[in-house]
């Protein structure tokens, strides 16, 4: 199980990709410290852990970046196996992606 003290979120409120990241780590239960970004004047942590794609939201955890939501989403349902995400069923999960 992955440590959540060390889960920091990186994300802007107008940003329905942030929102993506924060409904999955509130649905999962993890606890995590969210930093709002603006996108102007970009904080130096996102700066250092994204410096080629400089994007939000940006996963961090235990001093590793992630970034774009769904592979974010991945990250953490892998990551934290409780509670999924997904259907169990592959055909249920295509059905409820359409």
């Amino acid at each position: 199980m992955g440590d959540c003290e060390q889960v920091r979120l990186h994300g802007a409120w107008l940003s329905p990709f942030s929102c993506r990241v924060i409904w999955a780590l509130k649905r999962k239960g993890i606890a995590f410290e969210y930093i709002e970004e603006d996108l102007s004047n970009k904080t130096p942590m996102l700066l250092q852990y994204n410096p080629i794609h400089q994007n939000i939201p940006m996963l961090l955890h235990t001093g590793k970046s992630i970034y774009e939501s769904m592979i974010i989403i991945k990250y953490i349902e892998e990551m934290w196996s409780h509670t999924p995400l997904l259907l169990a069923d592959p055909y249920e999960r295509v059905i409820a992606h359409f």
